[in-house]
């Protein structure tokens, strides 16, 4: 398939800026897969959509405050790293702007030395660096809440006043280059709400990485080769899901990273079972879901692996249809935009 298939036109003032006032406050677009119709509500109405029984699973992936400013020991020149995963042995993946300023063994200070990044070789990837970190402080995730900041999205241009609106309420794991944004709409009481209707809430962390911030550049979908992110399932969530599907019941995941976990336990296990490990799983239409009956997601990227993703579980022209209709009653669009149930 062409990527020119998935490419829509959207007016650049239905990107979202800024997250709404309240969690919950954004609109709730519902598609069913099966017959096309298309309801709009707000978020809160997912109360009604899912069911007693139904499996709900949440990403507690959790943002690493990874976008941290420095400068190079050498000149003073201003240098951005945004660190991607760590390699182990204070080894880390990360992006760099300017990367062409920064060759093999150039020395950058955060922090005024509290923490120096040292950078060691080309990662493979355009604007990619390893770097090797040294600091004395006891725990460098502490360094990196106070010297970092959170690594929102190229189109995002506005300041987030609060760090926390673009952290999931349920957030746990720290690991994440961006945030699983499928989630942010949850408030604890939508999650308390959906417990006492008998909704089972159930949860998976899959650290999302370069993959976010790299578009399609291929031009036939077959050639895109997707990065790999880390994930880990537990027992109880496994559990929990294989029964599901064994009575019948909806497994409803949150988010795009949440489908390409349990698909990948799934195709790679024959059903989902407790593991850990990396996936570079790309989902597209043509793929067959082993797992997934119902998927909450926001309105992504034209040409994205992401709108490939959703359109493989809904249908391409369904889905561009839906997309349609959102620019035309004015959803808001990407990371701190509305909410589609896929159904």
């Amino acid at each position: 398939m062409e990527v020119s298939q998935f490419i829509f036109d959207l007016p650049k003032e239905l990107i979202a800026q800024t997250p709404v006032a309240e969690r919950s406050g954004s609109r709730l677009m519902t598609v069913n897969r099966v017959t096309g119709e298309i309801t709009h509500g707000r978020f809160p109405d997912i109360v009604r959509h899912l069911n007693a029984g139904d499996v709900l699973v949440l990403n507690d992936s959790r943002v690493r405050p990874a976008r941290l400013i420095g400068v190079k020991e050498e000149t003073g020149a201003q240098i951005e790293l945004l660190l991607l995963k760590p390699l182990g042995e204070d080894r880390w993946e990360a992006l760099v702007k300017p990367a062409k300023r920064v060759k093999t063994g150039t020395v950058i200070s955060f922090g005024g030395g509290r923490l120096r990044a040292v950078a060691e070789e080309e990662s493979g990837v355009a604007g990619g660096r390893l770097f090797r970190l040294e600091y004395e402080a006891e725990d460098v995730e502490t360094l990196f809440e106070e010297l970092g900041q959170m690594p929102l999205p190229p189109y995002i241009r506005e300041r987030l006043e609060d760090p926390e609106r673009y952290q999931t309420v349920y957030s746990r794991a720290i690991g994440s280059a961006a945030a699983p944004t499928a989630g942010l709409h949850f408030t604890e009481e939508i999650l308390d709400r959906l417990r006492e209707k008998g909704v089972i809430i159930a949860f998976i962390t899959l650290h999302v990485g370069l993959g976010t911030f790299r578009p399609v550049t291929a031009e036939r979908i077959e050639d895109h080769v997707m990065h790999a992110e880390y994930y880990e399932i537990g027992e109880e969530t496994a559990t929990i899901i294989r029964e599901a599907k064994r009575r019948g019941n909806r497994v409803v995941a949150v988010g795009t990273t949440t489908v390409r976990t349990l698909e990948t336990v799934a195709r790679d296990f024959g059903e989902v079972r407790a593991s850990s490990g990396w996936t570079d799983i790309f989902i597209y239409p043509g793929f067959r879901f082993r797992v997934i009956d119902a998927l909450l997601t926001n309105f992504h990227l034209p040409g994205s692996t992401l709108i490939m993703l959703v359109s493989a579980l809904a249908g391409r022209e369904r889905i561009l249809k839906a997309y349609e209709e959102a620019v035309r009653e004015r959803y808001r669009f990407f990371s701190f935009g509305d909410a589609m149930l896929i159904v």
